[in-house]
């Protein structure tokens, strides 16, 4: 089979547009509450949990034949907590601003329903590559919303991206105000619900399909 096979495209890109596991499932909102205020800490917590997801699911996939049913779940945990732990030290090594930006939401990836639920679901009985496709996918559809909240958020609440001032200053000069609410975790949830609105009016043939 090739690598990139008409069902390896699907499991790769399906989850990052039409079978989106954030706006689809309603899986992993709850750190978009925290992590998107700013585009920075969105985009290093979306590549985390895409390093996270692929390599956990590849790991159980290597090691899938050999791993007891009943004590499964324990397995998924301490491969999971070790990458994330890895992902952490990385983090507070090489971007350490960052890191602290984060937080505990770094370590809060272990309970991401996304992870455990690629490698109970597709991880314990598909091969590495595909497991590996998989979790890339999952993990880039959860990451593109976290960047898409951040980018909203970070421009109207701050009127800068990265850190760098996009709003002219000649703007505030005539009286605009940056919109300090969307700077409030609440106002994640609002983005996020626009989004899914958005995704659910463009692909109405998924809600036919239920």
């Amino acid at each position: 089979m090739s690598l990139f096979s008409g069902k390896n495209k699907d499991i790769l890109l399906g989850p990052i547009s039409k079978k989106n596991p954030v706006v689809v499932q309603m899986l992993g909102i709850c750190s978009a509450l925290a992590v998107t205020a700013k585009l920075e800490p969105s985009i290093v917590m979306a590549i985390s949990v895409v390093v996270v997801i692929a390599f956990a699911n590849v790991i159980i996939s290597l090691i899938r034949k050999t791993i007891p049913n009943r004590i499964r779940i324990i397995v998924q945990l301490v491969v999971a907590a070790t990458l994330v732990t890895l992902v952490s030290e990385i983090l507070k090594a090489f971007a350490y601003d960052v890191s602290k930006q984060l937080s505990v939401f770094i370590g809060l990836i272990l309970t991401n329903c996304i992870l455990m639920g690629r490698m109970e679901a597709f991880g314990l009985s598909n091969g590495p590559w595909e497991s590996f496709l998989d979790g890339v996918g999952h993990g880039a559809g959860y990451g593109v919303i976290l960047i898409i909240v951040g980018f909203f958020r970070e421009l109207l609440g701050s009127g800068t991206l990265l850190g760098i001032q996009i709003v002219p200053q000649i703007f505030y000069d005539w009286g605009y105000v940056n919109n300090g609410l969307m700077i409030l975790p609440p106002m994640a949830l609002i983005v996020i619900a626009v989004i899914i609105w958005i995704h659910r009016a463009r692909n109405k043939d998924l809600q036919e399909e239920k």
